[in-house]
């Protein structure tokens, strides 16, 4: 079939294109004719000296290009901004509550909070019971990381200014660890009378915290020296902090297991606002740091540098409290410390006081702020001034 010819008898394109469809069948397009003409215009087609090697190996250049593109994104849009951020973070101590008595005025009661947190202002005002030991300060810590000598030197210079001799120190779980260091800090290093150091929950090492979370804090110092960027990426922390709430939007009851769109959307709602967008929250670098110092384990050195005189000052009070059902912490064993501080600054002479509460959890004054107030004013306060005063009695003996 052809159409009427065109302009001097010429065909026209419409008339070219239907006989070229016209003459050609379906079983013209086999698979051998597909190939063949593949392979005539795919890239390199005109190689002939090495033809198959070069194509091979322009192939495998391309996966690390792209992978080099990913990571350049990743780290120019994710962890630069985040480390430039975090570079101008620096620790800090900040009053919360004046001394309840007048005549505790010379002493200041530093907070330090657990892990996963920046600074614990809101754990001072949920126990107002520490005024009684003197003015509250909450410590915050420096988002990069832990240097517990920065922080013992900012205490020093605060109290300083503040015209203030005396510090105790309170720790929540692994702040317990850090307040042992810096209290160690504090007694063989400088003019300042350690009062006390409040231990609540806390692990004197490794060994202390219970199998389940000390592997995950273990490999969460895996993935941070093995990823680089890790200490600062809020995409790794977003996809960490939704795979530890997987259970709150993964449907267990199909199979396979699903994903609940309402409550995947909501979860990560509140990651995004509660973990990546308020600079308020620990950083993945600053959690790193506050395992380490549980790994280092040199709390139990801390503690024995503490029960021995120093310049003639007085011994600091240890005080210890734990719930009286230990499987009421479901991480911290805290008969495992509660043996260690015996050992090391209990029994005859010692300066340790350990306090059990019924209806408390881990480090949690927040949750239960009745009975830890009430434990700090009735049992721990008394028992600090009573050993300070017997401390002063026998160094002046000696």
């Amino acid at each position: 079939m052809r159409f009427p010819g065109g302009d001097g008898g010429r065909p026209t394109l419409d008339e070219v294109l239907f006989d070229q469809w016209a003459s050609t069948s379906v079983a013209d397009y086999d698979d051998a004719r597909r190939r063949a003409r593949l392979a005539e215009t795919r890239f390199g087609h005109g190689w002939v000296r090495w033809g198959r090697t070069r194509r091979v190996l322009l192939r495998a250049l391309v996966i690390p290009l792209l992978l080099g593109c990913v990571c350049a994104a990743y780290t120019a849009g994710d962890v630069a901004p985040q480390r430039a951020r975090l570079a101008r973070t620096e620790p800090a101590v900040l009053p919360v509550t004046p001394a309840a008595d007048p005549r505790m005025r010379d002493t200041a009661v530093f907070d330090l909070v657990g892990l996963g947190a920046l600074d614990s202002r809101d754990t001072v005002r949920a126990l107002p019971s520490l005024a009684g030991l003197g003015s509250v300060w909450s410590v915050r810590y420096d988002n990069s990381g832990i240097d517990t000598k920065v922080i013992g030197d900012l205490i020093v210079k605060v109290t300083d200014a503040a015209h203030v001799d005396n510090v105790v120190l309170v720790g929540h779980s692994m702040g317990g660890v850090i307040a042992l260091e810096v209290g160690r800090h504090l007694y063989t290093g400088s003019t300042k009378r350690l009062t006390a150091v409040m231990l609540d929950c806390t692990p004197v090492n490794l060994n202390a915290v219970r199998p389940e979370s000390r592997n995950q804090g273990e490999e969460l110092l895996r993935w941070t020296g093995w990823i680089p960027g890790a200490r600062e990426s809020r995409t790794l922390r977003l996809l960490a902090e939704m795979y530890s709430r997987r259970d709150n939007f993964v449907d267990y009851s199909s199979e396979p297991p699903g994903i609940r769109g309402d409550r995947f959307a909501r979860t990560a709602a509140d990651v995004l606002w509660q973990k990546l967008f308020n600079e308020d929250v620990a950083s993945n670098g600053l959690i790193e740091s506050q395992f380490e110092a549980i790994v280092a384990g040199g709390a139990i050195g801390d503690l024995g540098a503490m029960d021995r005189r120093v310049d003639g000052k007085p011994r600091p009070a240890i005080v210890f409290i734990r719930p009286h059902d230990p499987d009421r912490d479901p991480i911290v064993d805290d008969e495992y410390t509660h043996r260690v501080l015996i050992d090391t600054v209990g029994g005859v002479g010692g300066t340790l006081l350990v306090v059990l509460t019924r209806g408390t959890g881990h480090a949690d004054p927040i949750q239960q702020p009745g009975e830890y107030n009430e434990v700090i004013a009735q049992q721990v306060v008394p028992f600090v001034r009573l050993e300070q005063r017997e401390e002063l009695t026998t160094g002046q003996a000696r």
